[in-house]
Parts: structure tokens; C-alpha cells; sequence
């Protein structure tokens, strides 16, 4: 007699809802791991680093697995098969990547797909995740820094070795702190003939205290000083943060990266007392920098003054007029101040940074309380750019407002947020949209920092960095 006959009709009762119910645990688990769905893939390719952003609906789990040679990066991703969305990531690696050859996408297992990035260059990988922001729901972030750290400083001085309609700088006094100039003068120094004797390293002559003047007086401070006056540009927002968005679908970053180019243009071109001006972008292509970071960088190049550039928005699209923002060490100055500067300062929330990867320096970049010179600097800044933003438009608030701007907290560098108008109002978001209007910003912004520098000449001065 089989089992199945001398079963009872209770015990096939019981086989029958147990071999449902491991059909319904098997379901439960299968759409578990099948939860997640891909919403869309995104590239953002830069010198300084590459993203790759994996949006989805849901929370991924992702496992990743670095070889150093040749330079790939292999990310399983559990919970999901191979979609057209993730298929799409192959076509989106422009053949002038900086950091990524290629993608490769595969189902390596059931509901594990496995992406392969091949690197242009040894690379630190950084593979993580964040939660709903804004307009976005889960993201899996791949960020592809190269090996060898782009320096801003470097960076600074390639862009002036290519211009060579400038003079060569004159070699800056030793108390004056000029890196810019230092390195472009050993760059442009013509290199010794074989036939010449090399100067021993540490001799005498390396060592001997500089002459001291005639009368024995230690020089005059000059008001100006042979250097290179260098103004860091800072244009908000980019990347995965777009900024705000005006009712005809003007990014704010687009907008603002196109007015420091142009006023990049008109500082390069420009000299102070005889002094070369020198611009510097936190970032020139579209692509999300941390505040921290950009604090960091104008640090870095010792810029003389750092111009934040952003385009305003509001809950109602009657808000017009631009403005001029400085750091307040104490509470912001309006209500409305203290608004804008708690949603710049979501930016990192927004452009999404890895938290526990973040260099302890440039966490306490935005500690540093910034003194009272520097925000009283700040405040000059502000006035002059403001006087002369009035006269191509108009004006939110007759005067430099001040607030707790995270990109302002540079100790050492007088720093002003500029609001160049109102995106969200329709008249405003068409006027930043006009190439004119952008260049009588740019040429604005441009007297308003030579104003300054004319009552404010950069000292000699050195500064840690």
C-alpha cells in the first residue's frame, strides 16, 4: 500500500497547506528581492572625480570588490535583475571620461547584477548609499576618485601657464605668500645648460641670512605687492544638485556656472595696481562639490576674496531682485535671510556626500569661526558688488544681508553669497536665461571686486593653509 494511500484525510490536509504555505514563504522572499526597481541611471564625469548614481524605489544592498590592475571597480547588486535602465549605463560613459574607460552590466546570479567599471587610471573608490531627498528617492553612489588627487593649486597654475599673453609675475618678497606665483616662476625659469655647475643642495649659499638694507631698517610694508591676486568663483549647486528650477526649467546651476565663467574671463583679463588677477573656479564643469570642499579649495589656491554664486527661489513666484549675503557670526539679519541660508545649506543633503568618508580637515572647515575682520571684509565686499548689481537690475534689499552660510566660513578670506535674481520668478528666470543679461552680471560683479580692491589693496601676508 503507497503512502499516499494510507495517509488520512487530515494528514493530506496538513501536507496541502504546508506545500502552500512554502509557496507563499518562496513568493514572499522572491518579491522581497525583487522590491527594489531601477528609476534611473546617471553619470556625472569630472577631473576631480566621476559619479555614477543608481536611483531606485527602494533601498539597495550593494557589495563591491576593487582590482588594481588593470584599474576596475565591481559592484553586485542584490535584490534585482538586469533592467533597460541599468543597460543604459553602458551608453552613458562619454569617450572623454576623465576616470571611466567603460561600463559592463550582467546578471551574475539570481537577483544579483554585477557592474564592472573600467578605470582610465588607479582610482579610490568610494561605494555608498542615500535615502529620500528632494526630488529623489534611493540612491546606490559609486564615486571614482583618481589616485592621484586633481590639486586645485596645480589646476590654477596649468590654466595661467596656457595664457601667455600676460607678463611673466615678478618673483614675490619672502614675506608675501604667493604659491601661484612661486611655482609659475620655477615653471618659466629656463632650466641650466649641461655645462653649468649645479648648485649644491644645502650649501652656504642656501644657507646665508638675506643683506639687510643700508640703514639697517627692515623694508616698508607696500600697500600693494607684486603677486598675484587671486578671487575664488564659486558657482552653486551642480551635479546631482541642480539648485532651484524656474517655471520654464531653468537649472540654477547651468545658469550660474555660465556667469563665473564669464566673470572668470574679465578677472583673468584684469590687474590691480600693477598686480595680475587670477580666477578660480570650486568647480567648472557640472558636477556636485561639497561646501566643506569648496571652502577647502579657495583655502587652498590663498584666494584674496570668494564670490558664491547662486540664482534665488522663493515659495511664490512674485520674489524679485537680487542680493548680497555676508556670514553672521551671531543670528542671520531677516527671517528671510536665515530661510535662504538653512536651504543653501542643504545642498549637501541634495548633491549627497559619504559621511563616513569625509576628511576630518574638511569637516572642520565649517567649524572655523570666521573673526570679525574677515566678516567685516566680507561686508565691504558685499556693498561694492551690490552698488554695482543695482545698476543692472533690481535689487531685493538695499543692503548686505548676513546669515549662517556654510561655503562663507573661510577664517582667512572675505566671502559673499551673491544672488543674482529670483529664478522663480518668470521675468527674473527669462532675464538669467539671456546671454546680455549674463554678461552685465558678469560685468557687474567684475567693478564691484575692482571697487573693492581699490579701497581694500591685498596686503603681503602669509597664511596656513
Amino acid at each position: 500500500m503507497s503512502e499516499h494511500q494510507s495517509s488520512t484525510p487530515t494528514q493530506l490536509q496538513r501536507r496541502a497547506l504546508l506545500q502552500t504555505g512554502t509557496l507563499v514563504l518562496l513568493l514572499g522572499t522572491h518579491h522581497i528581492a525583487r522590491g527594489a526597481t531601477i528609476l534611473a541611471v546617471r553619470v556625472w564625469p569630472a577631473a576631480e572625480y566621476t559619479r555614477v548614481t543608481i536611483e531606485s524605489d527602494g533601498a539597495l544592498v550593494a557589495q563591491k570588490y576593487f582590482v588594481s590592475s588593470p584599474p576596475r571597480l565591481a559592484v553586485d547588486i542584490e535584490g534585482i535583475d538586469l533592467s533597460p535602465e541599468l543597460r543604459e549605463l553602458v551608453a552613458k560613459v562619454k569617450p572623454d571620461d576623465p576616470n571611466i574607460a567603460g561600463i559592463r552590466v550582467g546578471q551574475n546570479a539570481p537577483n544579483v547584477v554585477r557592474l564592472v567599471v573600467d578605470l582610465k587610471q588607479p582610482a579610490l573608490p568610494q561605494v555608498f548609499t542615500l535615502p529620500p531627498v528632494a526630488a529623489y528617492q534611493h540612491r546606490l553612489v559609486f564615486d571614482l576618485y583618481p589616485e592621484a588627487a586633481v590639486d586645485p593649486l596645480e589646476a590654477l597654475i596649468a590654466e595661467r601657464l596656457r595664457d601667455t599673453s600676460p607678463p611673466a609675475p615678478t618673483k614675490p618678497s619672502a614675506d608675501n605668500a604667493d604659491p601661484l606665483g612661486d611655482l609659475i616662476a620655477q615653471r618659466t625659469q629656463p632650466k641650466p645648460s649641461a655645462g653649468s655647475a649645479a648648485k649644491p643642495s644645502g650649501s652656504a649659499a642656501d644657507k646665508a641670512p638675506a643683506p639687510s638694507t643700508p640703514s639697517g631698517k627692515p623694508p616698508a610694508t607696500a600697500k600693494q605687492t607684486d603677486r598675484i591676486i587671486i578671487v575664488a568663483l564659486d558657482p552653486g549647486h551642480g551635479g546631482e544638485d541642480p539648485g532651484a528650477i524656474g517655471p520654464a526649467g531653468t537649472r540654477e546651476k547651468d545658469v550660474v556656472l555660465r556667469v563665473a565663467r564669464l566673470l572668470r574671463d574679465r578677472i583673468n583679463a584684469t590687474t590691480v595696481g600693477g598686480n595680475p588677477m587670477r580666477a578660480y573656479l570650486t568647480r567648472d564643469g557640472d558636477f556636485f562639490v561639497p561646501l566643506a570642499v569648496r571652502v577647502q579649495k579657495a583655502r587652498r589656491v590663498q584666494a584674496d576674496l570668494m564670490v558664491s554664486i547662486h540664482a534665488d527661489a522663493f515659495t511664490t513666484p512674485k520674489a524679485r531682485g537680487a542680493s548680497v549675503f555676508a556670514l553672521s557670526q551671531g543670528g542671520a539679519s531677516s527671517t528671510a535671510a536665515r530661510w535662504l541660508a538653512n536651504k543653501e545649506n542643504q545642498a549637501d543633503l541634495v548633491g549627497g556626500i559619504n559621511v563616513k568618508s569625509q576628511d576630518s580637515q574638511v569637516q572642520r572647515a565649517l567649524l572655523d569661526m570666521s573673526t570679525t575682520a574677515q566678516i567685516n571684509d566680507s561686508l565691504k565686499l558685499g556693498s561694492a558688488l551690490l552698488g554695482e548689481i543695482g545698476k543692472v537690475g533690481k535689487l531685493h534689499k538695499p543692503k548686505v544681508e548676513q546669515a549662517g552660510f556654510a561655503v562663507l566660513k573661510a577664517p582667512d578670506i572675505p566671502s559673499v553669497l551673491v544672488e543674482t535674481a529670483f529664478i522663480s520668478n518668470p521675468e527674473e528666470e527669462a532675464r538669467l536665461r539671456s546671454s546680455a543679461y549674463q554678461e552685465e552680471l558678469a560685468d557687474a560683479l567684475m567693478r564691484g571686486i575692482s571697487r573693492y580692491f581699490a579701497k581694500n589693496p591685498p596686503l603681503a601676508r602669509s597664511r596656513s593653509t
